[in-house]
């Protein structure tokens, strides 16, 4: 029962990756991991990921933009070996404690409207970068901070999707690189298809401001996901 609930999960996660340009990850690792156990969920959700974003961006890579991804991919890429050899030994709880507190903040005052000119400066790219790093490592869930600077720049709703895209697909096959790579099993894979085709076709109906409040709400769902997760190991 459990793997078929990660199975539903990889689907629901695959809908929303395509439909906002995150969320994969952050909707079906808690399910993969608890049907795998860390030391598989973790590569597998990495893995189920890259193909997550690579079935979207193959038909809007158009769209995306190569200079916004590549500054946040360069602290995220140099982040990672660096953020493993870190936490490895360590008990990440507190940390992801810390972090999910972190991420629910910012969702707050950007959903109140709050505006920071620091996340869309260099060093506000490169602290997101290094901080989706650090939670890709513990649970393969890099995706709020990197959602939050999205929903502070105000990119047009379809190169917000494609620049996400782009960057959750390089920093993903670097973070599986790095951990090691896990298979999935068939059924997780035609989940992952069939939830990525429907998230796709509906993906152009949704209106810029429906997609920002889409990405806001998923960075949310992830900052309670790390700190429930971590709560209850």
């Amino acid at each position: 029962m459990t793997e078929q609930v990660a199975v539903a999960a990889v689907a629901l996660g695959a809908f929303a990756q395509a439909a906002t340009g995150m969320g994969f990850s952050l909707v079906a690792a808690p399910a993969l991991i608890a049907a795998f156990g860390p030391h598989r969920g973790v590569p597998m959700v990495l893995v189920l990921a890259v193909l997550a974003s690579l079935l979207p961006l193959s038909r809007d890579w158009r769209h995306a933009r190569p200079r916004d991804a590549g500054r946040l991919l360069v602290p995220a890429v140099l982040g990672t070996p660096v953020a493993a050899w870190l936490l490895g030994a360590m008990d990440t709880r507190l940390l992801a404690v810390a972090a999910g507190c972190g991420v629910l903040v910012g969702v707050a005052l950007l959903a109140r409207g709050v505006r920071s000119s620091f996340l869309s400066s260099p060093a506000g790219a490169w602290l997101a970068g290094l901080g989706s790093a650090g939670l890709n490592v513990i649970g393969g869930v890099g995706g709020p901070p990197i959602g939050l600077y999205a929903a502070n720049a105000d990119w047009p709703a379809r190169e917000t999707r494609a620049t996400l895209h782009a960057f959750f697909l390089v920093q993903n096959l670097v973070t599986a690189a790095v951990l090691g790579f896990v298979l999935p099993s068939w059924p997780a894979v035609a989940a992952l298809v069939g939830g990525a085709v429907t998230g796709v076709a509906l993906a152009p109906r949704l209106p810029a401001r429906a997609a920002r409040l889409g990405v806001l709400t998923v960075s949310c769902v992830g900052g309670l996901t790390l700190m429930g997760s971590a709560l209850t190991t």
